[in-house]
Parts: C-alpha cells; structure tokens; sequence
C-alpha cells in the first residue's frame, strides 16, 4: 500500500524533464503534488511543460537555491513528491499581491481550504505549507496574519530561493510561476505528523545594536553607529571585501525573542557599507554573535525525538536554509548530511527563509515528520 510517490529528474530540457516527473507518477491517484526546482530551468518552459502534463492535477512548488531527493542533497533538478489521495487531502491558494494582505483576507482564504475538505475539520488532521517569493521582502506580515487565521493548527514553509542569484525567485500555482506571490497548501491527513523546527546556533556575549535600518527593505546602514559592514566584518578580522554567503553562514547574528535566539542572516553588503538581511531587522534591535555547533547532532536528536512520537518516518518534509548547506559544504559535511537526510527520508529544498508558527526565520531546519501509521510504503527498507 503506497501513501505516496517520489520522482526526480535531472533532464535540462523543460519538455523531458516534465514528462519524466509525470510517468513516474500516478496521477489518477493522487491528490496533489508539489515539486522543487532549479531556478536555472528555463521557467516559462518549464511552467508550460507542466500544465500540459499536469492539466488536472493539483501542483504546486517553487524555485530553489538547491533540492534535497532520495539521494540527499542535489542541485539543477526537479524533485516532486505526490500525495496518494487514499490518504491526504490538499488545497491550495494563492496570494497575489503579499502587499496589504491582512487577518481578513487571511481568515477567508484559511476558511476557503476548509471548507473544501471532506471530513470533520479538526486540527490535529492538517497543517499548512507555505511557499514564498523568497525575494518579496513581506513574509513577516503576511505570516502573522495566515498564524492567527490558521489558529491551532500548525504550519511551517519555505521562501523560494534561485540557486544564490539574488535576483528573480518564483512560486509556482495554476500553470505558472508567480513573483511577489506566495502559496497556501492545506494538508489533511490521518497519519501521525509533527511540524518542528530546528537549529544548531548557541549564542556569544557579542552584541551589536542596529542604529541605522529600513526594516521595510531588511537593510541594515549602522551597527553600533557605523556603517554595517564595516563593524561587522571587523567583528570577524575580515575586510568587508572579504564578506561572502561562505562568511555569512559560518558567523550569524540573532535576535531573542522571550528565552530564544532567532538567525538574522545576512544576504549580501552593499556598496554602501550596508547589510541586507533575508528577515527584517528594525532600529534599535540588539543582535547577537552566534557559534553554529554540531548541525548533524541537532538534527539527529530533534528527528529522533519526533519520531518516538510518530513512528518509523513515512516521509520528512524538509525546509533546509541554503546556508546550512554551504556551512556543511565548507566543514567537508555534505556527503555525511546527504546521508542523514537519504536515512531520516527527506525530501525538500534549501530556502531563502524558513516559515514556523506564524515566524519568518533564517538558518534552521524546519518541516513536517510524517509517521507510517498502518502503511507498509511499497520499496521501504
């Protein structure tokens, strides 16, 4: 008995690649699909491409800044994973434009998906899935009133990513990829899940204070009154020639938020000395230096403890910062982090941001664990 089904295709042709995700899947059984993908792919192609195959078939995905597979970690691909409607139910919306959206726009589209699912609404049957334009710059607002609107049930997602462009990411919803827009997908299931997040950070007693920001365009002009690269580059003994995504992954800052510390990263320095953040940091926030630990050791024994709750993993579905990756590729981790997420059944993307209980978050591991219940997955173990 099979609750779902995996394809991926590494085809760079738009055409072969849609028709390998299609054959290996059974469309007539399933109640949706979503994918991940490259964002070097031709994507007007690409979208055609699957309208085409996938006319009647609920799908749904985004661009990537690198997918995770049955095989681990992958780059320039499409993994697809397809929900067998014996046992989930999915509906999806999307918001277009982010801009202006509120808790009544947001209540009506919770209360839309709902409304379309079959059986007795309860909140320990769904969860939610979010995909953004990882580029948009409005997750936060947008999040906070979709956390109110979805009440108790619990939700996490991703922000879209274009293999670390920084120039177009794009999510993808009725036949087409979509800028400025972000997709809601409502999961209904029998199966045991658990919706977590995670990371490996423990902080320093370093603090810097934002004196100068635009919190509207998450870019930060002052740390300690002086241009933000500058200290923040001398933090670290560097130039701020020398700041990379390679730099930025391995020295985080955070703000606490209550008793915990939530990443800030840093997506790029400006010619101007200034930082722009993937999450909006405002005047006067204290951010402070963090010290990545083990991320494998994190990871295992935040999986590990879900899972004597759920059960042997039917599937995980996984939002892994690109960060993280480039931290493991830097540490020479990547084939031992390949391996962890092949054995805990991970599939999923690297983001631009991670989504969890109404927060826009950077550098951790955020997803869904879905437990086997009564299923034997045909070709498990």
């Amino acid at each position: 008995m099979t609750a779902y089904s995996i394809v991926t295709s590494h085809q760079r042709d738009p055409w072969f690649a849609a028709a390998e995700l299609v054959q290996g899947l059974e469309l007539t059984q399933l109640s949706g699909v979503i994918f991940f993908c490259s964002a070097s792919y031709d994507l007007p192609h690409l979208a055609a491409a699957l309208d085409h195959y996938f006319t009647d078939t609920l799908l749904v995905g985004c661009t990537t800044a690198g997918e995770i597979t049955p095989e681990g970690y992958a780059t320039g691909s499409i993994v697809a994973l397809g929900f067998y409607q014996d046992f989930f139910h999915l509906n999806a919306a999307l918001i277009q434009p982010l801009d202006g959206f509120a808790l009544v726009e947001a209540q009506q589209l919770i209360n839309r998906l709902l409304q379309s699912h079959p059986v007795q609404q309860t909140e320990q049957r769904h969860f939610a899935l979010t995909l953004f334009d990882g580029l948009s710059s409005q997750e936060e607002l947008v999040l906070a009133a979709l956390d109110t609107a979805l009440g108790g049930i619990p939700h996490f997602g991703g922000s879209a990513g274009d293999d670390i462009h920084l120039a177009n990411t794009h999510v993808f919803y009725d036949g087409a990829f979509h800028n400025q827009a972000a997709v809601v997908l409502l999961v209904e299931t029998a199966l045991p899940f658990e919706v977590f997040s995670t990371h490996h950070m423990q902080p320093l007693d370093i603090k810097l204070v934002v004196t100068e920001a635009d919190a509207d365009t998450r870019r930060v002009q002052e740390l300690n009154a002086e241009p933000a690269a500058a200290v923040y580059a001398r933090l670290l003994g560097l130039t701020p020639e020398q700041l990379t995504p390679d730099i930025f992954a391995l020295h985080p800052l955070a703000v606490k938020l209550g008793q915990d510390y939530y990443v800030r990263s840093i997506q790029r320095v400006n010619p101007d000395l200034s930082l722009d953040f993937y999450c909006a940091v405002g005047k006067g926030s204290v951010l402070t230096r963090m010290q990545p630990q083990a991320m494998l050791q994190d990871l295992e024994a935040c999986l590990s403890d879900i899972e004597s709750r759920v059960g042997h993993p039917l599937i995980t579905l996984g939002c892994d910062c690109f960060l993280r990756r480039l931290e493991a590729e830097q540490r020479g981790e990547k084939e031992l982090a390949s391996a962890f997420l092949m054995r805990h059944r991970v599939i999923g993307f690297n983001t631009y941001g991670e989504h969890h209980a109404g927060l826009h978050i950077n550098q951790t591991f955020t997803g869904v664990v879905l437990g086997r219940g009564e299923i034997n997955q045909t070709g498990d173990d």
